[in-house]
């Protein structure tokens, strides 16, 4: 049977357990057709590039599955009649990945940086007082002419 990941987003307004329970509603209209879903991932509720539906976060679901086509037709048909799922995509794959999705692997590395305390060099304490790397003065360029030097104020 030929192999598919599908990517679902749900309202913002849902819980988390309105999304599993779409979700399980889903995998088994997919089993009841003679496929299988191999992993379920829930990404959490991320931000939208724009809005869709007066919606600017949505709930995301991976499912990876192993079903005929129309198998995969009658979810998508169901997803379009409902109207929590404001957006889906379906990809036929070659194989599936193991283990971990990019998203799950980005969340982990996300979540590892924020524990070690790690700014990734973009904190406040490692540019020695250089007020975020901008320089006081503009450079001069030929036919410019000379900026006078400001003042400093007595007692500084």
């Amino acid at each position: 049977m030929p192999l598919y990941e599908h990517v679902f987003l749900a309202r913002q307004d849902l819980g988390p357990q309105q999304v599993e329970e779409s979700t399980n509603q889903y995998k088994a209209v997919i089993e009841g057709l003679g496929g299988k879903v191999g992993k379920t991932e829930y990404w959490g509720i991320k931000s939208l590039s724009y809005r869709i539906r007066k919606n600017r976060k949505a709930h995301m679901t991976l499912l990876n599955i192993d079903a005929p086509a129309p198998a995969i037709a009658e979810m998508e048909r169901q997803m379009r009649l409902s109207e929590d799922v404001i957006r889906y995509l379906t990809v036929r794959v070659d194989e599936l990945e193991e283990g971990p999705s990019a998203m799950m692997r980005k969340a982990d590395r996300d979540r590892e940086r924020d524990d070690r305390g790690d700014r990734g060099g973009r904190g406040f304490g490692d540019r020695g007082g250089d007020r975020g790397g901008f320089r006081s003065e503009r450079p001069r360029r030929d036919g410019d002419e000379p900026q006078p030097q400001q003042q400093q104020a007595e007692g500084e």
